[in-house]
C-alpha cells in the first residue's frame, strides 16, 4: 500500500479508537501488521499521532480547559481538579520511563498479546458494564486525589499493547465508585498529559530518523487525519456510554481480537 494511504489510514484509526475502550495502540499495530509496514518508524508514527486525537480533546474543552489555567491562582476548585489529574499522570510517569524499552522493543512486536488483551478487556467490560459499582462520584473535576490516584494506577495497565487507555481509566474510574459518564470525561483530561509526555519522548527517541526520506509529511497526514476524526469521537462518546454503556465495546474488542488471533494463526 502507499505510504501516504497508510497514514490516512491509520489516522482515522486512531482518532475513532483513542477516546474509546477498545485500544487504538492495539488496533493501529494490528493494522500495521496487516498493511505489511515493517519499517520500524512505523511503530514511532503510531504513538506520533496520538497527539492530533489529545488536540481534538484540547479544542473541544478549550474553554473550560482554559478557565481552570487562569482560575489556579484564585480558585480552590481549579487547584484541586488540576492536582487530580498530576496525581493521575504521575504512575504512567514514573512506569512509562522504567518500562520504556520493553514496552517499545517486545510489546509492540507481539501481535498475539495484543489479541488476547483486546479479549480479555472485552471481557471485563461486559463484566464491569453489567455489575458495576454504584456511582459515587458524578462530577469528573471533583473527583478526591485517592479516587484520581486510583484511576492513574489503572491507566498503567495501558501501556499493554491491546489493553486500552481509555478503557483501563474508564474502567477503572467505574469500579472506584465513578459514575460512566464522568469517568469517560476524566479519561479524556488525563489523556491530555498522558499522551502529550508520550509523544515528547518518543518524538525525542525518534527525531534523527524523522528527518529521513517522508517521514515528516506521513507523520502530518496522520496528526491531521486523527486530529478531525478525534472530534467527531470526543462529540458524541459521552452521550453514547451513558446510554449505551460499555458492553458495545466489550463485544466489538472480542470480535477484533479473535479476527486477529484466527489471521494469526491461520496466515
Amino acid at each position: 500500500m502507499n505510504d501516504f494511504l497508510a497514514a490516512i489510514l491509520l489516522g482515522i484509526i486512531e482518532g475513532l479508537t483513542e477516546f474509546i475502550p477498545v485500544s487504538s495502540t492495539g488496533h493501529l499495530l494490528l493494522a500495521k501488521a496487516a498493511l505489511g509496514l515493517t519499517d520500524p518508524s512505523w511503530d514511532s508514527f503510531i504513538v506520533l499521532i496520538q497527539l492530533g486525537a489529545i488536540l481534538a480533546v484540547m479544542a473541544l474543552y478549550f474553554r473550560r480547559l482554559w478557565a481552570v489555567l487562569i482560575g489556579l491562582p484564585t480558585s480552590a476548585e481549579a487547584r484541586r481538579f488540576a492536582l487530580s489529574v498530576l496525581v493521575a499522570f504521575l504512575p504512567a510517569v514514573v512506569f512509562g520511563f522504567l518500562l520504556y524499552d520493553f514496552i517499545k522493543q517486545v510489546l509492540f512486536e507481539s501481535p498475539g498479546v495484543i489479541c488476547w488483551s483486546l479479549i480479555v478487556g472485552g471481557v471485563l467490560l461486559l463484566a464491569i458494564d453489567r455489575w458495576s459499582p454504584a456511582p459515587r462520584q458524578q462530577d469528573a473535576m471533583k473527583l478526591p486525589l485517592p479516587t484520581a490516584l486510583g484511576v492513574g494506577l489503572f491507566q498503567v495497565l495501558a501501556m499493554i499493547p491491546g489493553v486500552s487507555r481509555s478503557g483501563a481509566t474508564i474502567v477503572g474510574g467505574v469500579m472506584l465508585g465513578i459514575d460512566k459518564r464522568a469517568a469517560a470525561e476524566f479519561s479524556f483530561y488525563l489523556a491530555i498529559p498522558t499522551m502529550i509526555g508520550a509523544f515528547a519522548k518518543d518524538f525525542w527517541e525518534s527525531r534523527e530518523s524523522l528527518m529521513v526520506g517522508d517521514h515528516l509529511g506521513l507523520l502530518a497526514v496522520g496528526f491531521v487525519v486523527s486530529f478531525v476524526s478525534g472530534l467527531v469521537v470526543v462529540k458524541v462518546l459521552l452521550d453514547f456510554v451513558s446510554k449505551r454503556g460499555l458492553a458495545p465495546f466489550g463485544w466489538w474488542r472480542i470480535a477484533v481480537g479473535a479476527v486477529g488471533l484466527a489471521w494469526l494463526y491461520l496466515a
